[in-house]
């Protein structure tokens, strides 16, 4: 396939031409595996213009102290745990330093409940395993042992997913940085480069406490909802703008700040369980209302917009596609929904419309 039948080209794919440029300007000591300095890493991700004049877009909105932190902790020892509630970038955050560090971002491991060991140190080629016995080509690596072989980032995504057994295979990793191979009798060591970037939430069903033993094989860095609703609605603006290209969607023909605005609000007045002056206190849903959810209704209404409208987000479009995104069980947040609708959008001024279409 080409780049451009690709549905989501991996980071360093997308941002290659960033990534050369930084590469180009790098006059900062750069830790051994490293594609980048630290230093150009957090301009990466945080945005900066190059001497040349070429622009490195923003990958993230918030803290530049807090990507300093996860930065630095990488050129430790140390493996880096992302937390935070769903919604907080810490997936796409963990993407774009791996893209900047090690140039590949595909050493993943996804959490799941039903995950075994084998997802996480190796596995077998069973016929060549029966037919041959436990030998070197028989051997399936996770990404684990290929990004401690290559000296590589590697990222695990939901480990509070992962059962508790299976998440203590990690210690061994990252507290000796070898991973044994009793079969063979034998042990990969892990190359200077080499790290783990977790993720993790405590708001999803199904989650397993991390160990005591295995917290403190990382530095852990919280990832926060945006602070304001200004810092909230810029995210939502260029995240969605930024989707809509990749969906092959036009932008729309006016400023959709305004009605992306009410949405910001409406979510983050739920979220929080009162009106933004504090002055009502509100019932929350069960749905986490993110700021992911949010651009994901931002596109859902541009694509109604653009196939069955006139190309303007208008009042109906975002309407049709809020409701789903706030009522994901319908008894209880349903309810919830009507009364935040009676309770604050029928009274605020300027919201009639949406009222209206609600």
């Amino acid at each position: 396939m080409t780049e451009a039948e690709i549905l989501r080209p991996h980071a360093e794919v997308a941002y290659a031409h960033e990534l050369r440029a930084l590469e180009a300007h790098d006059t900062g000591v750069r830790p051994t595996g490293w594609r980048l300095s630290p230093k150009a890493v957090v301009r990466y991700i945080v945005g900066y213009t190059l001497p040349d004049g070429t622009e490195i877009t923003t990958k993230y909105f918030g803290d530049r102290r807090l990507i300093e932190v996860a930065v630095a902790s990488l050129v430790t020892d140390r493996a880096l745990l992302l937390v935070g509630v769903p919604g907080t970038a810490k997936t796409w955050l963990s993407e774009h330093l791996t893209a900047a560090i090690s140039g590949d971002s595909t050493l993943l491991v996804q959490g799941t409940a039903g995950m075994s060991e084998d997802a996480l140190r190796y596995g077998w080629n069973y016929a060549r395993l029966l037919a041959e016995g436990p030998s070197e080509a028989a051997l399936v690596p996770s990404p684990v042992m290929v990004g401690m072989r290559e000296g590589k980032l590697v990222r695990i995504e939901e480990l509070t997913r992962v059962p508790s057994d299976v998440q203590d295979a990690l210690i061994t990793v990252l507290s000796e940085k070898i991973l044994p191979i009793p079969e063979l009798n034998r042990e990969t060591q892990a190359r200077r480069g080499f790290n783990v970037i977790a993720t993790a939430n405590d708001r999803d069903r199904g989650v397993n406490e991390l160990s005591s033993a295995l917290r403190r094989r990382f530095n852990t860095v919280v990832m926060p909802l945006p602070a304001t609703l200004e810092e909230e609605v810029r995210i939502v603006v260029d995240r969605s703008r930024a989707a809509a290209e990749r969906m092959q969607l036009p932008p729309v023909m006016q400023d959709a700040a305004a009605e992306i605005t009410k949405l910001v609000t409406i979510f983050r007045e739920l979220r929080n369980g009162r009106t933004e002056d504090g002055r009502t206190q509100l019932k929350s849903p069960s749905s986490t209302l993110s700021t992911a959810e949010a651009i994901s209704v931002v596109n859902q209404s541009r694509a109604l917009s653009y196939h069955f409208g006139n190309g303007d987000i208008e009042t109906e479009h975002l309407a049709a596609s809020l409701s789903g995104a706030v009522v994901k069980e319908p008894e209880q947040d349903g309810a919830v929904w009507r009364e935040y609708l009676d309770v604050v959008v029928r009274n605020r001024k300027g919201w009639e419309d949406l009222y209206a279409a609600l």
